[in-house]
Formats: structure tokens, sequence, C-alpha cells
């Protein structure tokens, strides 16, 4: 592993790295800051986590200082994008602390609030301006931003711009800014459509790519629990109380959910706050806040949260919810494990979910490690809306296991169903054997007890 003083930073950001205990660099800084100080393109395939802000602000940082303005009054030379406000927001405090001590400005435009302070700040001057596109092209519809000096344009999390429907927004402001300029675009996937636009945007790149099992497991210890989706609540309750639990962020699939499940959780006496996209923008940097400051113990989040977010502290993810898309749990459990520190990320896995865990696995190249205080589904299914509709439930056959001479007396007959719902026997899920190819994905083993 290389050390930032073998990437010939100057020396006020060496001094400002050092500032955040940042002794030895991640693969993507170690392979990208040097192609970027050369001033090549670069395109760089990672997810969250691998330190990829520091890999492409440290560099621009060193050009516009070693290159400076003959203006008097700054303007924009540097422009990253970002999908998401929370992002933005967290790029421009790590650009602000790179920055400590140079005398280069930058600020944060997003939407969601008032733009009066937004246009003060640009109307003084920028070096770098970190943007949402909505934002971006109504201030500069409006005459508050130029870009026609733009010196380097980072693209951040490209498909996650893509996937929210930015794509005619970014065509847009490429068409604003001078053809001359260093470009960077960093994305977590590399579906066709990134590369169609890599292709439009960069010149001659240098490409690097972290796998997702290089840049995630390697410090995060991940767990799945099997759990029927009404008892997910009483779980992770039993797990916070437990004690061991430093500051989680739960992870839930609607803005609903996380709503409810904050109010029981506060109700269970756990302090929690819930952050989704109906929040105003004013309390979602509560809630953020709050939970920097330890004052919150549980962030209860949807997606929105899921990238750009860099907390200290975050012990623990839960993935109440299993995401339908296998990026999304990547994106998720990088939460915490950040800049090489330790976290555990617990994914609650309810039947009908299992399809979810087999490709998010099949993603990674891994069978996730089942919990030891796993206690695993319960025999009867949960009711579907197929049930309601009296349709056949397509659900597999599920045998007892064949009878042994230890087990004592074979009984007559067993239960009726629906009967002894006081004594629900619990059963074991277990999984045999090295990641199932997708033909056998479907096949199960249970035990009962």
């Amino acid at each position: 592993m290389k050390t930032f003083a073998q990437l010939n930073l100057i020396e006020p950001l060496l001094r400002a790295v050092s500032a955040r205990n940042y002794e030895t660099t991640t693969p993507i800084q170690a392979e990208t800051i040097p192609p970027l100080l050369a001033g090549r393109d670069v395109l760089g395939c990672a997810q969250t986590g691998t330190g990829k802000t520091a890999a492409f602000a440290l560099p621009i940082l060193q050009h516009i200082t070693e290159r400076p303005s003959l203006s008097k009054r700054p303007y924009i030379r540097a422009l990253v994008l970002a999908p998401t406000r929370e992002l933005a927001a967290q790029i421009g405090s790590s650009f602000e602390a790179y920055s400590q001590f140079l005398k280069t400005r930058q600020t944060v435009i997003f939407g969601g609030v008032r733009a009066s302070s937004q246009i003060q700040a640009l109307k003084r001057g920028v070096d770098v301006l970190i943007a949402t596109p909505g934002r971006l092209l109504d201030l500069q519809g409006q005459g508050f931003v130029d870009l026609n000096q733009v010196e380097f344009f980072v693209l951040d999390e490209a498909d996650r711009m893509l996937d929210m429907g930015f794509i005619n927004d970014i065509r847009r402001i490429i068409e604003l800014l001078p053809e001359r300029r260093q470009n960077l675009l960093f994305s977590a996937t590399m579906p066709q459509s990134i590369a169609k636009l890599a292709d439009s945007v960069l010149d001659q790149p240098f490409r690097f790519q972290v796998a997702p099992q290089e840049s995630v497991i390697r410090e995060i210890q991940q767990e799945v629990m099997f759990v029927q989706q009404s008892d997910k609540r009483h779980l992770l309750i039993q797990i916070i109380r437990q004690g061991q639990i430093g500051q989680a962020i739960v992870f839930m699939r609607t803005k609903h959910r996380a709503n409810r499940l904050a109010q029981q959780l506060n109700r269970a006496k756990i302090n929690a706050t819930a952050i989704h996209g109906n929040k105003s923008q004013a309390a979602r940097e509560r809630a953020l806040l709050s939970f920097r400051k330890g004052q919150t113990q549980i962030l209860v989040a949807t997606d929105i949260a899921a990238r750009g977010l860099d907390i200290d502290g975050v012990s623990h993810i839960f993935n109440f919810d299993l995401p339908n898309e296998t990026e999304s749990y990547v994106h998720r459990i990088g939460r915490t494990g950040r800049a090489g520190r330790s976290g555990i990320a617990i994914a609650f896995c309810a039947p009908e979910e299992y399809d979810y865990l087999k490709s998010i696995e099949e993603m990674m190249g891994i069978q996730i490690p089942t919990s030891k205080t796993d206690q695993g589904w319960d025999r009867q299914p949960p009711a579907t809306m197929e049930d309601k509709e009296d349709k056949p439930v397509t659900e597999k056959r599920v045998e007892p296991k064949p009878f042994s001479a230890q087990q004592g007396p074979k009984p007559e007959q067993g239960p009726k169903p629906g009967r002894n719902r006081g004594r629900r026997k619990s059963t074991r899920f277990q999984r045999k054997g090295p990641l199932a190819s997708k033909a056998a994905k479907s096949q199960l083993q249970f035990t009962t007890g």
C-alpha cells in the first residue's frame, strides 16, 4: 500500500490528509491520483466507501493551487455533479477539509432549500462548485452560474444519475462546458448506458475498477438472518437492546415503512429518527446532525441515504427490507466499514425476499453467512395476495424430515392445520454447500425443532 507522501501531493494537502488521520491510500486513490495529476481523463468503477472523493478532490485542488488564476475574483474552475443533496453536501465537506490550508473557495448548491444564500456565495466567487443537476441548471438559467471557464468536470455516481432520470440534464450541462477540460467519471456499475455516456465525455481515459467483493467485503462482516416479515421489528429491537450496537442505519424499502419503524423504535425507548425524500431539507439536515453528534442511535432510512454519507461511528447496518436492486445492497452496507474501519452488516430475509438474497450473493460472488443467532423461518408461510384471492400458492411444498427411532414412538396423527397456534414450532433454515447455481437456487433444506 502506498502513502499519500508517495503520490507527489503538495505539502498543504498532505497536512490536510494527515489532519484526517489518513496515512495509507485506498486502491482507487493509489491508482487514479497519479494520472489525474498528469492531466488525464479518468473512468472509475467503484462503490461508495472506497475513498474516491479524495481520489478526485486532491488532484483538482493541487491543479488549482499550482495554476493560480490571474483574475482577482474567483471563477468556477471545477464542477462536480452529484445525484442527491446528501452526496453533494458530503463532497462539499470533503473539499473543505482537504483545502483547509489552501486559499481555494468552494460551495455547494442543491434544491429543496432557498437559493438566496447559494446565489450570494456564487456572487462572491468560487473555485469549486459542487451541485445537483436541477439546481445548477436553474441558477445557470437565471445568470448566476458561468461554466465557460471550467477546467475540471467530475460526474460522480453516474449510474445513479441515470437511474434518477438526469441524463438530459447532464447533456445540457455538458453543452455549457468548454471543450478543453479534464473529465472524471465515477460509477458504481458500468451498464451499457454508462459506457456510452463515458465514450461521449472522456478522451482516452485511464480506467480503473474496484470489484464489489474487493471494495466492500474486506472490512465488513456480513450476516443474514432468516425471519418472517412480521417478526422483523421484534428481532431488531432485541438485537439493539443487547447493548452491542453503537450507532446503526436501518434501511427500509418505502418512506411510510421508515416513518412507522422509527415511531415504533421510539415507543420501545430506542432513540431513532427517519430520513427519506419526503422530509424537508431542513428536517433531513437536523436528523443527520443529530446522528453525527451521537444524539440519535438509530437512523431509519430509505435508499436516499445509501450513497455519500460518511459518518464515523456507524457500527452496524441493518437491511430490514432487502433491496430489489442488487447494487443498492452494496451501497447500503458501504455506510459502515468506511476508509478501512470495520463494520457489521446484518440482512433480514423473509421468505418472499429469498430471490433478492440470491441475486445479491450471485452479484457479489459469495454466500453471505447465516448469523449464529438465526432462528430460521416459521414452517407456515405468510398470507399473500394470491392466498386472499384463492389462487394456487406457488410455494414449494416442504416435506417433513424422515422419522427416526431415536425420536420415540411415532404419533398416530399430527395436529390439524390451523391448530396450536399458541405453540408454533420454530423451523430453522439451512443452506448446504457453496453458492447455489441459478438452476438450484430454490432448493432449500429445513429441519424442525
